[in-house]
C-alpha cells in the first residue's frame, strides 16, 4: 500500500492537444479515490499514466516516496482492473488468477495459497476449474478483480469495470468493490462515467472536465456545495435544475430570487452561508434546485415566498418517489458548462421544452402526491438549501 502524488501532471499528443492538463491530486494510502467526468475528459487518459500505459508529457507522479515518470508499467507494482476483464479463454478461473505470479516465479504452493485465499474473498471456490465462457459477466469480473488482488500491489486502478454488467448486477458488484477495498485497505483509483457509482464507492471524488480537474472532495460535500455549474449538473441523479433568476433587494433588506413573474424569499440562513450573495443584488445569477428539495405543496404545505406554480408536464412513478416534471417561465441557462452537460446527456436541447425553449424542471416527490400530466400544480421549495453561480464565471456563489 502506498501514497500516489500527482503533481501538475499532464498529457499532451504530438498534435499539441492536451488530454489531462495540470492535474495535482494527492491520493492518501488505503483511499479509495473515483475518477468522474463525460465521456473524453481525460481520466482514463490519467489512469493509464499512473499505470504506466501512457507516457506522461508533464509534471511528476509518484508511488509511496518514489518518482516513477520513467519506471515500466510492470515495474510499477500497481495492479489494474480493465472494462473488458482482459481474461485468458483458454485458461481456467485458477489459472487466469494465478497467471502474475507465474511470470514472478512464486513457488506453486505459494501460489495454490494465495489464489485459493483470494477465491474465497470473491466467492469463486466453486469456479476455479470453469474457463472464462463458462461464468456470468459478474462472475468474469470478479476473476479479472482476483488476478489483481493476488498480486499484492500498492495500489489498484480499475477504469470503469461494472459499464459491461446490466443495472442489477452493477449494484451488486458495487457493494461488492467497496466491501473488498475496505477490507483489504488498498489505495484504489478508479474511473467511471457514472456518477452515481462515484458517490456511493468513493471516499473522496475527483471531477474532472476537458483534461481538467474541476473539483474534489468527500461525495457528500460535491453534492451541497459544487465549486462551479458543471460539477452541480453532473453530480445527482436526476441532476441538479438550473434556470436564470434575478437576485432583487427589497426596502426591507430581504432578497429574492425572481424567476419570470415568480419569486422565491431567500431566508436570513441561506445569505448567513452565502454572504456573498448579496453583492449580487439587481444582477442576473443562475439559480440551483436540486430534485429532492422541491416537493408537493399539498403533501407539506405551502409556505409564504417559497412556492412555484406550474403544470404538470410529465410524471414518473418511480415506486419510492416520483419525478414530476414542470415548466418554468425563465430564461434558459446557456454556458459552456451546461452545453457541455446537455453533450454528455446526448440531448442538445436537454432540459428545455416548447418553441420558446423554456427549462423545465424535475421535483422528487413523495409516493403520496396525486399529482397528474397536465395538472397545475403548486411546488413547496426547499429555500434554506437553493444553490447560485455567478452567470459569467460559472462559479458557486458562496464566499465573500
Amino acid at each position: 500500500m502506498a501514497q500516489i502524488l500527482i503533481n501538475e501532471m499532464a498529457k499532451v499528443y504530438p498534435d499539441g492537444t492536451r488530454a489531462v492538463n495540470d492535474l495535482d491530486l494527492e491520493i492518501q494510502d488505503g483511499e479509495f479515490l473515483v475518477l468522474v467526468g463525460p465521456s473524453g475528459c481525460g481520466k482514463t487518459t490519467a489512469l493509464r499514466m499512473i499505470a504506466g500505459l501512457e507516457q506522461i508529457s508533464e509534471g511528476t507522479l509518484s508511488i509511496g516516496e518514489r518518482v516513477i515518470n520513467a519506471v515500466p508499467a510492470r515495474d510499477r507494482d500497481v495492479a489494474m482492473v480493465f472494462q473488458s476483464y482482459a481474461l485468458y479463454p483458454h485458461l481456467n478461473v485458477f489459472e487466469n488468477i494465478a497467471f502474475g505470479l507465474r511470470l514472478r516465479k512464486i513457488g506453486k504452493d505459494q501460489i495454490d495459497k494465495r489464489v485459493r485465499e483470494v477465491a474465497g474473498v470473491l466467492e469463486l471456490e466453486e469456479h476455479l476449474k470453469r474457463k472464462p465462457g463458462q461464468l456470468s459477466g459478474g462472475q468474469r469480473q470478479r476473476v479479472a478483480m482476483g488476478r489483481a488482488i493476488v498480486r499484492e500491489p500498492q495500489a489498484f486502478l480499475m477504469d470503469e469495470p461494472l459499464s459491461n454488467l446490466d443495472a442489477k448486477l452493477r449494484v451488486q458488484m458495487r457493494a461488492q468493490i467497496a466491501r473488498i477495498q475496505r477490507d483489504l485497505g488498498v489505495t484504489t483509483v478508479y474511473v467511471t462515467h457514472d456518477q452515481t457509482e462515484a458517490m456511493t464507492l468513493g471516499d473522496r471524488v475527483a471531477v474532472m472536465k476537458r483534461g481538467v480537474l474541476q473539483q474534489v472532495g468527500p461525495p457528500q460535500e460535491l453534492y451541497d456545495h459544487p465549486r462551479n455549474l458543471f460539477v452541480a449538473g453532473f453530480i445527482g441523479s436526476p441532476g441538479m435544475n438550473l434556470l436564470s433568476a434575478e437576485l432583487e433587494r427589497d426596502d426591507d433588506g430581504r432578497y429574492r430570487a425572481r424567476i419570470g413573474s415568480q419569486a422565491l424569499e431567500l431566508p436570513e440562513s441561506l445569505l448567513h452561508q452565502r454572504p456573498a450573495l448579496r453583492a449580487y443584488a439587481g444582477q442576473e445569477v443562475v439559480l440551483g434546485i436540486r430534485p429532492e428539495d422541491m416537493e408537493d405543496a399539498e403533501i407539506v404545505g405551502a409556505t409564504r415566498g417559497a412556492t412555484l406554480e406550474s403544470v404538470a408536464d410529465l410524471v414518473e412513478a418511480m415506486g419510492s418517489d416520483v419525478l414530476v416534471h414542470f415548466p418554468m417561465d425563465a430564461a434558459p441557462v446557456v454556458t459552456e458548462d451546461t452545453k457541455e452537460l446537455a453533450r454528455d446527456s446526448g440531448a442538445t436541447d436537454a432540459g428545455f421544452t416548447g418553441a420558446e425553449k423554456k427549462p423545465v424542471l424535475v421535483g422528487r416527490f413523495s409516493p403520496r402526491t396525486h399529482v397528474f400530466e397536465g395538472q397545475p400544480i403548486t411546488v413547496a421549495v426547499d429555500t434554506a438549501r437553493l444553490q447560485f453561480f455567478d452567470r459569467t464565471s460559472g462559479m458557486s456563489i458562496f464566499d465573500d
